[in-house]
């Protein structure tokens, strides 16, 4: 068997028992190499209140905590925040930090078709 099968089949078996967070992980990881244009809308109700634009991620927090190794309920990232919810990067508005509830937050995030 040569070399290189032998590469990709071990490596097969090392994502194959990858529990699902890692995989995910491994994911996230080759998607920064390439890189998104995600937008995230919030909603509250079925009103659109906030949209950023341009995110290249957005990820789950890790708790700090010495006796607690969860995840935490909320997601962060960084966008363009688009105040006047026109859906495009005008003068003045700038990129953001935000977060939200994981939880009870009514959210769609999606790649930017532009």
């Amino acid at each position: 068997m040569s070399v290189k099968k032998l590469v990709l089949m071990c490596s097969i078996v090392f994502l194959a028992s990858c529990t699902q967070e890692s995989q995910n992980k491994i994911g996230r990881a080759v998607q920064n190499w390439t890189g998104t244009n995600g937008v995230l809308e919030i909603y509250a109700g079925n009103t659109l209140v906030k949209r950023f634009l341009e995110i290249d991620k957005l990820t789950t927090a890790d708790s700090t905590g010495i006796s607690n190794d969860q995840a935490r309920p909320y997601r962060f990232g960084y966008g363009i925040l688009d105040e006047n919810l026109n859906g495009k990067k005008d003068a003045g508005e700038k990129k953001v930090y935000f977060e939200f509830s994981d939880y009870s937050t009514s959210y769609v995030f999606y790649e930017s078709p532009r």
